[in-house]
């Protein structure tokens, strides 16, 4: 203010109302500009008021009007004045976590049955815009700390002091009045500026004294005349905080506001502020401020994610993937998840370094862009593997934490066959790991386990449906199914699906059934030669895979043959990772055909009438789990379809919380300094998991690639180029560890066919060599060559294994070049298709022409022969309508053919068809090439003989 100290006698007024205005104007168009530059920024504030106090109300709406003005949202929350304490906690619980409320005001004061103090202190410190939590004021009484906020009355006196261009250095300040929401603060800002403060309050001996002392006083203590005018030192700085009601005649009120100081001070100080209009409208202002710097707090920390990489101490030689693992000390959980700016509800920890993660994010950040979405895959593999899991995982830390970009990883989570058979877990491997392996590789957060218990729920539902249909009547069974309650029967909800299915959905009293639609409802009729849904188990035990099951005596001469599969083969896996959200998720369960009728019509699981129970025990197993890589950048490890027999692929919904988190808010720009990147992985090779990626999963997510990294190593092209067999447990050939450079460009035709295929559905293609360290210079020099010339946007030997991110900075770079639409370093550049993204097929072909396209154009068969069996099923799906799904072929992961010795790159062969199955579920129909295992067996020597527990510190040992 330009406006000085008088000499006349008369204090210059500090005028609240004027500077209020000029603080709100200056606030409105900041958020103006803000919102202009960020077009998402909404700033917020919520006020809760308890009861229907006239003055609360008042005060409410003022609050209200102020923000509007400004820009700012505005609720207003109002509770029934006899709330319970506990359903006051659960609102302010519910605000406190939500994302987009950047400041909550409680107004005071509360029913005298509520605890006031313990309201206030429930207020997250980082939302207290009213600065009264205990924590904002213990930091501002210390030096090397600072509040999110400052109390708003006592900010409002210091602005004007500020305003006014009054000195605090050096001067006398006496505050009256100790209170938390005024005199204790105040006294602190007054200190933090310099001043020696003087607090004075109710026990103070000769205030008189210490108040002629001040050069400034600022009052608050709610009594009129608390201090006299003629206390005030001349020329003293006055800031009466106090507002009393006096009775006055004259006045339509029949009151008038007054002050703590008697109004004859103006006479004796410098400045001095007015009651009312000094104080009182600068509160409100600084509210105001408050929640604009708590929304651009807010929007600033949440529109990026944090990097925070861990340093790896790489070792020569690289010492066993469990004892990488143990030496890295992941990051708690709990940092992971505030680098990635999720609020406190939408996750749930899992212990220290593992959890949750709900699906109210994507609902929450559906308009943020995605990030860039990359794939990978690999080349037809040896039996050892060629790496994928550790180059998707390397690659996502060499993005992080050596190229400083937002990354995340999408992986399946291992199931524990493998694990305990002979391949091991599927963490990844060397430095390149997702941590803590021990849980990934085990039970971790139990979605395999939930599968089981759902899939084997189903089978018991199933025979025991069968049972009961061969032992009671019809008047038996219904009864039994819906019991009279007092007299009354009703339908559960799953029930009225069935009474639809039926045709009479206008029947919702089981009361006004027929007799013949009793019969109808109560018997499902299956025909127990053509129960499709078999028990599963998460342990490969191949003397599960044929049994006898009902052969109690008290199942009454029910035996009948049936089987297990591994857990992860189960369509309630695949439903899993298909699913786009909880709903979805229980129509696909209540679609799964588990048997047919004696008449050939489906039974489901809704005609069971187990969808319900299937969606509770799935619940959880829905939420993606949330963990990290050893260099610290996220990875989401979710659902766990194997390749060969199902379609491979992580979830549909952990691919879209990843690629919105790490995606840019709306309005935001992107640009290659800025972008993020999810890498997730396709299971085998191309011509499986990468095919059903582009053709099943991207079909029902709605997701587009852009990129795929097609991981490649010297020992398995050398083997398709007719190398000796690769056999697990055994010494590698001489051809596999010297230099062999004819065998590995014949194999290349292997590698060659994979980049075709991935660039025949638009995705740019760039190999990444998994190199060994018996490959020569040479031996990745011609991969490199072969690779660019055959249509690659480029190939990069890395070292993942043996130096985690570091190993593969030059692939990460690439896909950088190759997302942001960088010419191709190859060559002859096509590695962008003209024609963009597409699928193979349309959905909507024939069954059998969706096959054969497939086959001819992926796996480049001659031809494709069906037998009797796949021809009727065809027949038989095409006329109850699922002829419309997409195809997940199940065939050997080994060949582009379905005989596993066919190495290279096979043409000309005949695909044959052996039998063809439905998943409604899941949304795919599958046909079978040749004999395909679902429950392997342990070989001689499992994994098991090297797994064990030290006693004494509880780590494991020898997992892998």
């Amino acid at each position: 203010m330009a406006e000085t100290a008088q000499t006349n006698g008369t204090a210059v007024l500090l005028d609240g109302k004027t500077i209020s205005e000029q603080v709100r104007d200056e606030l409105k168009k900041e958020v103006s500009a803000y919102k202009d530059a960020h077009p998402s920024f909404r700033p917020k504030l919520i006020a809760m008021q308890v009861g229907a106090r006239s003055d609360s109300s008042v005060y409410i709406r003022q609050k209200s009007k102020a923000c509007k003005e400004t820009g700012i949202e505005f609720e207003h929350i109002q509770l029934a004045e006899d709330i319970q304490q506990s359903d006051l906690d659960a609102q302010l619980d519910s605000i406190n976590n939500d994302p987009s409320v950047h400041g909550i005001l409680v107004q005071l004061p509360l029913p005298d049955h509520l605890n006031t103090k313990h309201v206030v202190h429930s207020i997250r410190p980082e939302k207290d815009v009213d600065g009264f939590h205990a924590e904002n004021i213990g930091n501002l009484s210390k030096r090397a700390t600072e509040p999110f906020f400052h109390s708003c009355t006592p900010m409002g006196c210091i602005e004007l002091l500020k305003r006014y261009s009054i000195p605090v250095a050096g001067k006398n300040a006496v505050v009256v009045g100790r209170s938390d929401i005024v005199g204790a603060p105040v006294a602190m800002m007054l200190t933090n500026l310099d001043a020696t403060v003087t607090l004075c309050h109710s026990r103070t001996q000769d205030l008189e004294e210490k108040v002629r002392a001040a050069d400034i006083l600022v009052v608050a203590v709610g009594k009129e005349g608390a201090v006299k005018a003629d206390w005030v030192k001349a020329g003293a700085v006055v800031i009466d905080v106090g507002m009393n009601a006096k009775d006055d005649a004259t006045k339509k009120s029949g009151y008038r506001w007054v002050g703590d100081v008697e109004a004859e001070a103006v006479q004796r100080a410098s400045y001095m502020t007015p009651v009312p209009g000094g104080v009182g409208p600068m509160t409100v202002a600084m509210l105001l401020r408050n929640v604009v710097i708590s929304a651009k707090r807010h929007f600033d920390a949440s529109s990026r994610v944090k990097i925070v990489p861990n340093t790896l101490t790489l070792q020569e030689p690289v010492p066993s993937d469990i004892a990488i693992a143990s030496a890295q000390k992941p990051k708690p959980i709990a940092q992971v998840v505030s680098e990635l700016n999720l609020a406190h509800a939408e996750f749930e920890p899992y212990g220290k370094h593992t959890a949750k993660v709900t699906l109210d994010v994507i609902d929450r950040l559906k308009a943020n862009s995605n990030a860039h979405y990359v794939v990978v895959t690999g080349i037809s593999p040896t039996p050892l593997g060629e790496g994928k899991s550790t180059v998707t995982i390397g690659l996502t830390q060499a993005l992080y934490a050596h190229l400083k970009k937002p990354a995340f990883a999408c992986v399946r989570q291992p199931s524990q066959g493998p694990t305990f058979g002979i391949k091991g877990g599927a963490a990844g491997g060397g430095y390149s790991q997702v941590t803590p392996m021990t849980s990934m590789n085990l039970h971790l957060t139990g979605d395999i386990h939930a599968i089981t218990a759902a899939n084997n729920l189903v089978a018991a539902a199933v025979d025991a449906r069968c049972f009961h249909e061969a032992t009671q009547t019809d008047a038996q069974l219904f009864s039994r199914l819906c019991p009279a309650k007092k007299g009354v029967r009703t339908f559960s909800d799953v029930m009225l699906r069935r009474i639809r299915k039926l045709g009479i959905a206008d029947k919702t009293d089981p009361s006004t059934l027929t007799p013949e639609e009793i019969s109808q409802f109560v018997r499902l009729d299956i025909d127990r030669d053509a129960i499709m849904w078999r028990r599963v188990l998460d342990t490969n035990d191949r003397f599960l895979r044929e049994i006898t099951i009902g052969e109690a005596a008290t199942e009454r001469g029910m035996a009948r043959h049936t089987g297990f599969d591994i857990a992860v083969a189960s369509e309630i896996m695949a439903v899993l990772a298909l699913t786009t959200s909880l709903a979805d998720m229980r129509d696909r369960l209540g679609r799964m055909v588990v048997a047919l009728s004696k008449q050939g019509v489906p039974v489901t699981c809704d005609d069971i009438g187990v969808t319900g129970a299937l969606t509770v025990l799935m619940k959880d197993a829905i939420k993606p789990t949330l963990m990290q890589t050893l260099e610290g950048s996220p990875v989401f490890v979710h659902a766990g379809p194997f390749a060969n027999i199902a379609h491979g692929n992580s979830s549909i919904v952990a691919d879209r919380i990843a690629l919105k988190l790490v995606g840019a808010p709306p309005g935001e720009p992107t640009t290659p300094d800025s972008s993020g990147y999810v890498v997730t992985e396709a299971g085998f090779g191309a011509d499986i998991g990468f095919e059903k990626f582009v053709n099943i999963k991207c079909r029902a997510s709605g997701l587009v690639p852009d990129a795929a990294v097609i991981v490649a190593t010297v020992r398995a092209l050398k083997m398709h180029g007719g190398g000796p067999d690769v056999v697990p447990g055994k010494p590698l050939a001489d051809e596999y560890t010297q230099e062999n450079l004819a065998l590995l460009e014949k194999g290349f035709a292997n590698l060659r066919r994979h980049i075709e295929n991935v660039r025949k559905v638009g995705i740019p293609a760039i190999v990444a060599i998994n190199a060994f360290a018996t490959d020569t210079e040479a031996e990745l020099q011609l991969i490199r060559t072969l690779a660019r010339q055959a249509g690659a946007y480029d190939a990069v030997p890395t070292q993942l294994w043996a130096k985690g991110g570091a190993g593969a900075i030059d692939l990460a770079s690439a896909v950088v070049r190759c997302c942001n639409n960088e010419d191709s370093p190859a060559a002859t550049d096509s590695s962008k298709d003209g024609d963009g993204f597409r699928f193979l097929y349309d959905a909507d072909m024939p069954i059998k022409l969706k096959i054969e396209t497939i086959a001819k154009q992926f796996y480049r068969a001659a031809s494709v022969s069906f037998s009797d069996e796949a021809e009727r099923k065809i027949a038989q799906f095409t006329k109850s309508g699922w002829d419309k799904m997409p195809i997940c072929m199940a065939k050997t992961q080994y060949s582009l053919s379905a005989d596993p010795a066919l190495k290279g790159a096979p043409e000309g062969f005949d695909l044959p068809i052996r039998d063809i199955r439905a998943s409604l579920g899941a949304g795919f129909i599958y046909p079978l090439c040749g004999a395909m295992q679902t429950l392997p067996g342990l070989p001689t020597r499992p994994c098991f003989y090297d797994i064990d527990i030290d006693p004494d510190t509880g780590d494991i040992v020898g997992l892998f």
